[in-house]
């Protein structure tokens, strides 16, 4: 499959590590071409411009800073219909002090990539750092880490499915993207108890437990 992925940060660089490794042509793309380059040439993917990598191939990643990812959709044509019926990936967090949504009490960040793009948005990735990606798997003692997925477009989900599936990792379909809010505070809500030093996993009791 080929990839562009916009962004050349911490996420950017584990899961296209990852999807190079898997066999995917991945194309970064970032506001420094000379970072875009060397992370390219240390991964075996290739670099770009972002209308180059939104043009790339089957997927787009979006691995910006929230804050500075309207913007750069915008400039990239938005309105012009450039990433429109495009399946884009939105690992962002709109996470701000204090641990709290900056999207506050209105739409969610993937609902309003989508409204603003056209594009066949799926919410997936966000909910864990980067070193958890980097994993070859990303599996500890329970298994495989499971990926929430959220979107409303099944082509689009079975695309990013698969590259779950390639990452050694588990997708799970959680609903469409009026769900992606609830995922994106649940991450929001999960950044602060481990910036505390709390374990979210002691909050919750066995499967079994749970549902007997």
């Amino acid at each position: 499959m080929r990839i562009g992925i916009l962004g050349t940060g911490n996420m950017a660089d584990a899961l296209g590590t990852q999807w190079v490794r898997a066999g995917h042509r991945v194309l970064f793309a970032g506001r420094s071409p000379d970072r875009a380059r060397a992370l390219a040439d240390r991964t075996g993917g290739v670099a770009g411009t972002f209308e180059e990598a939104v043009s790339f191939g089957a997927a787009v990643l979006l691995a910006l800073p929230y804050a500075a990812a309207l913007d750069t959709l915008t400039a990239l044509g938005a309105e012009e219909g450039a990433l429109r019926d495009r399946v884009l990936i939105d690992c962002t967090n709109a996470v701000g002090p204090g641990f709290v949504l900056t999207t506050g009490d209105g739409p969610g960040a993937a609902r309003t990539l989508a409204d603003t793009t056209g594009a066949r948005v799926v919410k997936a990735f966000n909910h864990l750092p980067d070193p958890v990606w980097r994993l070859t798997p990303p599996a500890f003692a329970d298994g495989p880490v499971a990926v929430p997925l959220c979107g409303d477009d099944e082509e689009a989900l079975e695309t990013v499915a698969a590259l779950v599936r390639d990452l050694g990792c588990v997708p799970m379909v959680v609903g469409g993207l009026d769900r992606a809010a609830y995922l994106e505070a649940t991450t929001a809500f999960l950044i602060g108890l481990w910036h505390c030093g709390h374990d979210p996993r002691t909050l919750l009791p066995p499967f079994e437990a749970a549902t007997a």
